[in-house]
């Protein structure tokens, strides 16, 4: 009896630390993927400054719960773009303007398609479709990519990402190619979608 009473003794002490694990399991706060923007001024930023303030972001981050993936450096244009998880877009804003105080002009949700290996000479390449609220879904972007990857070859282009923000519009794609001509011969020969703005771009993480 007593041996009895030990086992189930200590099977409720098994079940209530499996019911520990899972709750705290579930009270993590889910995470989404963001987009940022930061439109700084044209030839004052560069590529090294912003590797600084990603360090400050890195270590300011568990703050707010959020974890900052990538950046891609326009220094030309003046532009910055930092992909994260997070919590909900304020996390993000929070975080880069502790950290540093540079914050964002926007804080886009986004959805992600699948990553494709980077080569190791071509310019990156980040160009943006502004197509407007409600004229863009995430299955209809997945489409127009595999059509970009049948037609790259052509044009010397490797495109490696996308992320979509289906609220705005707007599609963000990541690729490698010798000029923005080959980017966007590459968009209008696949679908016809040009895009408004093609940036060169250097990227850390």
């Amino acid at each position: 009896m007593k041996t009895v009473n030990l086992l189930l003794i200590a099977l409720s002490l098994v079940s209530f630390s499996c019911q520990k694990s899972a709750n705290e399991v579930d009270s993590s706060p889910k995470k989404y993927l963001f987009l940022d923007v930061h439109n700084l001024e044209p030839g004052k930023v560069t590529f090294e400054a912003v590797m600084e303030a990603h360090k400050k972001d890195l270590a300011t981050q568990g703050k707010y719960d959020v974890n900052f993936i990538k950046f891609w450096v326009d220094e030309a244009a003046g532009k910055v773009y930092c992909l994260s998880e997070s919590p909900d877009s304020a996390s993000v804003y929070k975080t880069h303007r502790d950290a540093h105080g540079l914050v964002p002009a926007k804080v886009q949700p986004v959805s992600t398609g699948h990553e494709s290996a980077m080569g190791a000479n071509s310019t990156l390449f980040l160009d943006i479709h502004e197509l407007g609220p409600g004229n863009v879904t995430a299955k209809a972007v997945a489409e127009a990519h595999a059509k970009d990857l049948a037609v790259q070859g052509k044009y010397n282009v490797n495109f490696i990402n996308y992320w979509v923000d289906e609220e705005t519009g707007t599609v963000i794609c990541l690729s490698e190619a010798k000029d923005a001509n080959s980017v966007i011969n590459t968009h209008k020969e696949a679908h016809g979608l040009i895009p408004a703005e093609v940036h060169p771009v250097k990227q850390g993480q």
